[in-house]
């Protein structure tokens, strides 16, 4: 591919930014729309981006077969990570959720470990598993120290177990057979994720409760930013792994959950104490032992496999 600077710095720039900004976006989309129902609207409005910019760029219908596959990453993915952190953002800041799920290449490089036929990490990466295990657990463990208050128990527990699935589906839509297109492989998995949540939410009681009539602008206009800006960010992030490297492309894990913190602190109000800071210090160097350690390998970044959907979540 013959791109220019201009390019990769604008591509870089959403992927950063805007993945970034969806934390605080879904804290501004559920104050007045339930979280699972957001969610699901969300992905039916952003994989119809997707299907149509795939369809144009002539991408083929997928068979049955990639349509089950995929369906079942997504739901792992969609549903399991990003729902989770939908739900969670009720009693979590929006900085602090970015934060617990900046340590997604933790979990991935754990699982790929640990799956059949698993390859054990390098030394640097079990270090910076250890290390974002102490980061995560300095921010939800109990008590008042370093200026702040622990993280909600339950939402930070949601959380946790969110990645966890996140990386099960990441590692499983790496190791079976999908859509050529990526566009199209991640359309669908939106599509199959949007229902689940849409009966999740009806079971938990959010239609009964829900009065459209109560919807803020604000959280109609994050819904909307989530699922057009988010979609765009992803295109970006897809163009990327093409124009640039993968292991380029994975840096939004270093830079993501600074963003979030940022503007949930200076637009969303949320307290940033010296706890927090410790935290993302440990955790964000935790993500670059686990990245650096697997580029000095010379194997595919431990975020290579979330390619297929990555953005999307955030």
């Amino acid at each position: 591919m013959r791109v220019t600077r201009v390019q990769l710095f604008l591509a870089f720039a959403a992927v950063y930014l805007i993945w970034g900004s969806t934390y605080l976006g879904i804290r501004f989309a559920i104050e007045t729309i339930p979280p699972l129902m957001m969610a699901g609207i969300r992905f039916v409005l952003g994989g119809l981006m997707l299907f149509i910019w795939a369809r144009l760029q002539g991408a083929a219908i997928p068979s049955l077969p990639e349509i089950r596959r995929a369906a079942l990453a997504g739901i792992l993915m969609m549903v399991g990570g990003t729902g989770a952190v939908t739900w969670a953002e009720q009693t979590v800041p929006s900085g602090l959720a970015a934060l617990i799920v900046g340590t997604l290449p933790l979990w991935i490089a754990l699982f790929n470990w640990l799956r059949p036929q698993g390859r054990r990490p390098a030394l640097g990466a079990i270090a910076g598993m250890a290390v974002g295990t102490v980061g995560v657990a300095l921010l939800v463990a109990p008590g008042r120290f370093a200026g702040g208050d622990h993280v909600h128990t339950l939402g930070a527990v949601v959380l946790i177990i969110g990645c966890a699935l996140w990386a099960l589906g990441s590692i499983y839509s790496h190791h079976v057979p999908a859509p050529r297109s990526q566009a199209m492989a991640a359309a669908v998995q939106l599509f199959a994720a949007a229902p689940v949540l849409m009966l999740l939410s009806g079971s938990s009681g959010e239609w009964s409760s829900f009065q459209i009539e109560q919807v803020s602008f604000s959280s109609v206009a994050a819904l909307l930013y989530l699922a057009v800006f988010g979609t765009i960010a992803f295109a970006c992030y897809l163009w990327l792994l093409r124009a640039a490297t993968p292991a380029r492309a994975s840096t939004y894990a270093y830079v993501n959950p600074v963003v979030a913190v940022v503007l949930g602190s200076t637009l969303g109000g949320e307290p940033f104490a010296l706890r927090t800071l410790l935290a993302a210090v440990i955790i964000i160097g935790a993500v670059g032992l686990i990245l650096s350690a697997t580029s000095v390998r010379n194997r595919r970044p431990v975020t290579q496999p979330c390619r297929a959907i990555a953005g999307v979540a955030d």
